[in-house]
């Protein structure tokens, strides 16, 4: 089998901001590698308890062999999405500790050539982190309509390009439908201009791709509201995301909550409840230069962090 690699990015960071405690419940959102929740896990020894995510199988596999001499450990092989769902199931109604988001593909799932992440290397049109999921890239790039193309390049990959790359794969298409991502990768390098860049000309229309095929802004914005009901006075909320859109949500979605009014401007008397989140950082963390010297992808994560100070309605 091959051996399960993930860089457990901002380690340290991430789990600090937990505030980790003995005797209290923690959530571990993106379990991958198991780096963060092993970390968790020795901080919160021996009894707190741990509930960790993942719908990745490798990841499942890897962590679980990892984590094996912990006893306070529960692994689920669920979505985040379904958190609310899964915590009452297994009968816990607050997070009294903290919760971590480590969001985005692991290096795993972008370096397995089989799972179709990489345009370097090719195979079929995948990009699912569930693999019991129906729905891949194959759909997207062979179904959907040129409209759709474009916003989903344009909003999800910020591409300058979009409509350029969305006609030519209109265009080529009609003779044969798309198979792998070399064949993908290609047509993006020709529809385009060749540009001077340390960046592949197909990266940001295959992170568009991805975030598509896998929901991803949509299940982040859901699932931070969600956790929002499930934690306890105090609890904190430890953030990685690696991408604008994903930090924009993150970023607004704190902002809101930890604001004191909402109310219109002409709204004399305020009426709005006290705020349920305060920020513990304004400005998001960055990984270290010692960090991004060993891992360059982590470059791009920023890490946020909340602290529940009233119970949401």
């Amino acid at each position: 089998m091959e051996e399960f690699k993930h860089y457990t990015v901002m380690k340290n960071e991430a789990v600090d901001a937990l505030e980790c405690k003995n005797g209290l419940v923690y959530v571990d959102c993106t379990l991958g590698g198991g780096g963060h929740s092993e970390l968790i896990l020795q901080r919160i020894s021996p009894d707190g308890r741990l509930i960790a995510f993942d719908i990745d199988d490798d990841a499942i596999r890897a962590a679980s062999e990892r984590l094996k001499n912990y006893n306070n450990i529960t692994i689920v092989k669920d979505s985040y999405t379904n958190i609310k769902t899964v915590l009452k199931n297994l009968g816990i109604q607050k997070i009294t500790g903290g919760v971590l988001f480590d969001l985005g593909a692991s290096y795993h799932q972008l370096t397995k050539a089989e799972r179709g992440f990489s345009f370097m290397k090719d195979a079929p049109l995948d990009m699912r982190f569930d693999t019991n999921s129906e729905f891949t890239a194959y759909d997207v790039i062979n179904f959907y309509s040129e409209e759709d193309l474009v916003r989903i390049f344009s909003e999800y990959g910020e591409e300058r390009f979009s409509k350029r790359i969305a006609k030519a794969i209109i265009e080529a298409r009609k003779k044969k439908k798309f198979e792998t991502t070399l064949e993908l990768s290609d047509l993006i390098i020709k529809s385009t201009p060749k540009i001077k860049s340390a960046v592949h000309p197909a990266t940001r229309v295959f992170q568009a791709i991805r975030i598509e095929v896998n929901h991803e802004l949509q299940n982040v914005k859901n699932t931070l509201n969600d956790v929002l009901d499930l934690l306890e006075f105090g609890a904190i909320i430890s953030v990685i995301s690696f991408h604008s859109l994903e930090d924009r949500i993150v970023k607004h979605l704190f902002k809101y909550h930890s604001q004191r009014c909402h109310c219109d401007k002409n709204q004399m008397v305020c009426k709005c409840p006290p705020p349920v989140l305060e920020l513990v950082n304004k400005k998001p963390i960055m990984a270290s230069a010692e960090e991004i010297k060993e891992n360059p992808p982590s470059r791009s994560a920023k890490l946020r962090i909340a602290r529940c100070i009233r119970h949401s309605l």
